[in-house]
C-alpha cells in the first residue's frame, strides 16, 4: 500500500528518513532481514484488524506512516499479534521492535516500557443502537444492562461511580458484546470511543449502532517501546508530520468514519515533543 502523498513531500522528509534508518539499524528480524516488527491487535476492527492477508485500522494507518518516515517500506513491515496480556512481555523479550495497539500510556507499563506519542486521546464512552435516546451518558444508565468484557474495569467503574444499579453482563469480547446489543439483549456496550466506532463501522452494524459521544475518561495512545529505547524522537516527529499534512485526519475518517465518529477536538490530534511519553499529572 503506498502512499502518494509521500511523493509530494519526498524532498521535505529526506533528511528525517535517512535520519530515522541510521537509528534503526540493528532492528531486523530474527532472520536478520531489514524489517521492522510492529505489534497490533488482530481483532478490532477500525483499529487492529487482520482480514487474510490484509491489516486495516486506524493504528496500522498510523504505524505505516510511521515506518515509512523511518525508512522501511510496506514490505518491510513484519505485523506481529500483540494480545493485550502480552505487550510489555513482547517488547521487553524483543519479539517486537514496536507496538500501536490501542496501548494506552500508564505509569505502571512506563516502569517496563518506554511510549512515543500519543498518536490519540480516547475516552471512554458508551455504544447504543441508532434509535436509542435515552442513554446519554454514564448517570443514564441506572437499572440498565451494560455490557463490557469479562475483566475489563469498563463497566465496573460505571458502576461504582456514576449509578450502583446498572446491570453489569460480560461477554468474551466486544464483538460479543454488539451481539448481545443488536439482539436487545443489553442496553449499551462500554470501552474507548474510538473501539467502539471501529465496532460500528462494520458493514453488519453501520447505520445500526452509534457512539454516544460523552466520554468521560482519558487514554492517550502510546507507541510501545522497548525500555530505554531512543526511537522517541523519530516517531514523534512522523506523528506530527502524518497531522500536519492531514493525514492523520485521513486515517482516522478511512478507518472509522463509517459510524459517524467525532472525536475529542480539544485532546485531538495530539502535538507532540521530541521526548518520550510520560503519564499526565492530573
Amino acid at each position: 500500500m503506498a502512499y502518494s502523498f509521500l511523493t509530494k513531500k519526498a524532498a521535505a522528509g529526506t533528511a528525517l528518513a535517512a535520519t530515522a534508518a541510521l537509528v534503526f539499524t540493528g532492528c531486523g528480524s530474527s532472520t536478520g532481514e531489514d524489517t521492522l516488527r510492529i505489534g497490533i491487535k488482530y481483532d478490532q476492527p477500525g483499529l487492529g484488524y487482520q482480514d487474510g492477508r490484509e491489516y486495516t485500522g486506524f493504528d496500522t494507518e498510523v504505524a505505516r506512516y510511521v515506518a515509512n518516515e523511518l525508512g522501511y517500506a510496506e514490505d518491510q513491515i513484519e505485523w506481529v499479534e500483540s494480545p493485550s496480556s502480552n505487550r510489555e512481555n513482547m517488547l521487553s523479550n524483543g519479539q517486537v521492535d514496536m507496538i500501536f495497539a490501542t496501548y494506552s500510556i500508564s505509569e505502571t507499563r512506563l516502569k517496563t516500557v518506554d511510549f512515543a506519542g500519543p498518536y490519540f486521546v480516547a475516552g471512554q464512552d458508551l455504544l447504543v443502537q441508532e434509535g436509542n435516546t435515552d442513554v446519554t451518558g454514564p448517570e443514564s444508565l441506572g437499572g440498565k444492562d451494560l455490557c463490557s468484557v469479562t475483566g475489563s474495569t469498563s463497566a465496573k467503574k460505571i458502576q461504582d461511580k456514576y449509578t450502583s444499579t446498572v446491570q453489569l453482563v460480560q461477554q468474551n469480547s466486544y464483538s460479543d458484546c454488539v451481539v448481545a446489543l443488536n439482539a436487545g439483549m443489553v442496553d449499551a456496550v462500554t470501552t474507548d470511543d474510538i473501539i467502539l466506532a471501529g465496532l460500528a463501522s462494520t458493514k453488519a452494524n453501520k447505520g445500526e449502532l452509534k457512539v454516544v459521544g460523552n466520554t468521560f475518561t482519558t487514554e492517550r495512545y502510546g507507541v510501545g517501546l522497548p525500555k530505554g529505547s531512543d526511537k522517541c524522537p523519530a516517531i514523534n516527529a512522523a506523528i506530527n508530520k502524518m497531522v500536519e499534512t492531514g493525514v492523520w485526519e485521513e486515517a482516522l475518517a478511512k478507518s472509522v468514519g463509517d459510524s459517524g465518529f467525532k472525536y475529542n477536538t480539544e485532546l485531538n490530534p495530539p502535538k507532540l515533543t521530541d521526548a518520550c511519553a510520560t503519564v499526565e499529572k492530573k
